[in-house]
């Protein structure tokens, strides 16, 4: 079966990344690429090589560097990359990995302008390629592997998918319902800009479809209509609960709240009016990231 199959049939593994996925990093010679692959290498990712143009035939410990994607290709099968590469270079980064093969791109860098992102995400569409992020932490499968910045320590096997916008309400969140004794089966980060590769709605059908995931957990934001498509999606196509997490109840008119595509640009984009529209949908919605595991257990009874 090839690689990007698995996309197709995702009850066969966990949800995107396994024990057994093969990273590529691109940028792992930087401070940051270099750091982030020891943690994910620690937590028991298969990390088979990096790039970093001229820096190729170099090691990060023991680790192969090449100089490009196709150069890795030729010498290591691999199933999903990361990239820590600047933002100025990244948009190529992405194609770079697409254009190669490679069915899972995660893209951790943050400040890509939009239009540059807007330029590569249509160019991404002929491929058979699934791109998380950019400006995200990545993801977790709990015990099994994690791409990216995601700290692991939050994060414990279980029952509960979750989507995020968020990278630290992401780890908040899993900490409050690691303690309630509600592990996680995985946890995705899709990013906070306004244009991203996957969306809420896009990974539903593959929780869906996870015999490991019996509820999923949204972790939303002011600005967009992202979660409430979602919800619209999950009443229509999903057996399996939703609950979420609406940040920034208290972000007044036109102000910008940490991501880009976080802003309330009118009264119904603000967290209220959102939670309002979703609960409506059936989607109970936490008022505070603490209450977010107590609504879990009560969908779960």
């Amino acid at each position: 079966m090839p690689a990007w199959a698995l996309f197709l049939y995702p009850c066969l593994v966990a949800i995107l990344i396994h024990e057994n996925t093969r990273v590529l990093v691109q940028g792992i010679t930087g401070t940051e690429g270099s750091f982030h692959t020891r943690q994910m290498v620690a937590y028991g990712t298969k990390v088979v090589a990096g790039v970093t143009p001229g820096k190729g035939g170099q090691n990060l410990d023991g680790i192969p560097v090449y100089d490009s994607v196709e150069e890795a290709l030729s010498h290591h099968e691999i199933d999903a990359s990361v990239i820590f590469v600047p933002a100025a270079f990244a948009p190529e980064a992405i194609l770079e990995a697409a254009s190669a093969g490679i069915p899972l791109i995660v893209c951790i860098t943050e400040g890509i302008p939009l239009h540059a992102m807007l330029r590569t995400y249509h160019l991404l569409q002929p491929y058979k390629t699934r791109l998380i992020g950019p400006n995200c932490p990545g993801l977790i499968s709990p015990g099994k592997a994690k791409i990216g910045v995601i700290p692991h320590a939050p994060f414990v096997p279980g029952p509960v998918g979750m989507i995020s916008r968020s990278g630290t309400l992401t780890y908040e969140i899993a900490s409050h319902l690691s303690r309630a004794g509600l592990g996680q089966s995985t946890v995705v980060g899709i990013g906070g800009d306004p244009i991203v590769g996957t969306t809420f709605t896009e990974l539903l059908p593959l929780f869906e479809e996870d015999p490991e995931t019996e509820v999923v957990v949204l972790v939303g934001e002011i600005g967009g209509a992202a979660e409430e498509e979602a919800a619209e999606y999950a009443k229509k196509h999903m057996t399996k609960p939703l609950v979420a997490y609406i940040a920034g109840f208290s972000a007044p008119p036109g102000k910008r709240m940490g991501h880009a595509g976080a802003i309330v640009t009118g009264g119904e984009d603000t967290a209220q009016a959102k939670a309002q529209r979703l609960e409506k949908l059936g989607v109970p919605v936490a008022r505070t990231p603490a209450e977010v595991a107590a609504l879990v257990k009560e969908v779960l009874r």
